[in-house]
């Protein structure tokens, strides 16, 4: 079993049954198919731009030959999702952290709800339990349960904490966090920001100087900012890429609980709209179910043979 089965389960279970509907007794491969092709990929929260680019891009290739068999449909589709998720280039080893880099600093941003604590905490006890010297910076300094949480995580992956009083500076913390990490000789520095903000200028100016008082510490941090996104909410999480994208310079993206939708096409749409890697999935609750995202594994999960037989 791949790693990312679990997590791409709903999405292709509905995917598959829909598109298996529309092939199932035909020799060739016409509009009515590739209509119900775009349907299922609408329908799995891709999004329009992606869908078509990809219906676009096997309409020419079925046009050199009318036949087909669906398992060669699922092949053709198998190559174009590839190709999309190669935004880093298709041999980019796939690497979570640069630990020649030390610290390494990683800023996390996302609006509130989408599993952005609860993503650091799992990271932290990940690399702690890769032997590495991990420090998290609570700056969401406006609301309490988050720095309380992201202190029970640190508690439970047994790794430092920069805190400050409710309604501190977020700079403050970020730059404290840094510091300490430079001063502890510390591997990684994980830096929490505030999930929302009045408006996008507030966003903007917010993690604009979170960024600068940690390059005044370290002059090429942060290393990695990475937006956390909610696969379930489907097409608001295109939307909180749009708007992140904007406020900052977003490097990578981690996206959690892929496992409890059928929305999983979203992962595909944002990364091939903003052309900005995938890092992580969560595909569960558990401490290890955060996985370092492989899109060969991911494809092969997709398109896993023995679930795609036309009904």
């Amino acid at each position: 079993m791949g790693i990312f089965d679990k997590g791409v389960q709903k999405t292709k279970e509905s995917f598959f049954k829909r598109l298996s509907r529309a092939v199932v007794g035909k020799s060739r491969v016409d509009e009515d198919v590739l209509d119900a092709m775009e349907e299922a990929l609408v329908s799995s929260d891709m999004g329009v731009e992606t869908t078509l680019k990809i219906i676009d891009n096997l309409q020419d290739r079925v046009e050199k030959d009318k036949y087909m068999s669906f398992d060669e449909l699922v092949e053709m589709l198998r190559d174009e999702i590839s190709k999309l998720l190669d935004v880093d280039g298709p041999d980019a080893p796939v690497q979570a952290f640069d630990f020649s880099k030390k610290p390494y600093v990683m800023m996390v941003v996302g609006v509130n709800g989408v599993g952005k604590t609860t993503t650091i905490g799992k990271l932290a006890a990940s690399l702690k339990a890769q032997g590495k010297k991990v420090i998290v910076g609570a700056a969401d300094t406006f609301r309490a349960a988050a720095v309380d949480q992201l202190q029970i995580w640190a508690d439970r992956a047994g790794v430092d904490i920069v805190r400050q009083e409710m309604g501190s500076d977020p700079a403050a913390v970020a730059f404290d966090s840094v510091n300490a990490a430079v001063a502890r000789d510390a591997d990684v520095v994980i830096i929490d920001t505030a999930g929302r903000l009045h408006n996008r200028i507030d966003l903007m100016n917010e993690l604009t100087k979170i960024r600068n008082v940690m390059g005044k510490v370290i002059p090429d941090a942060p290393h990695d900012v990475m937006l956390v996104l909610d696969a379930s909410t489907g097409q608001n999480a295109f939307q909180q890429a749009k708007e992140f994208s904007r406020a900052t310079k977003v490097s990578s993206l981690a996206v959690t609980k892929l496992d409890g939708t059928a929305k999983g096409g979203v992962v595909i749409g944002i990364v091939d709209q903003f052309q900005i890697p995938i890092k992580f999935l969560g595909i569960g609750e558990g401490i290890d179910d955060l996985k370092v995202f492989d899109k060969k594994e991911y494809v092969n999960s997709l398109f896993n043979a023995e679930d795609l037989k036309a009904e």
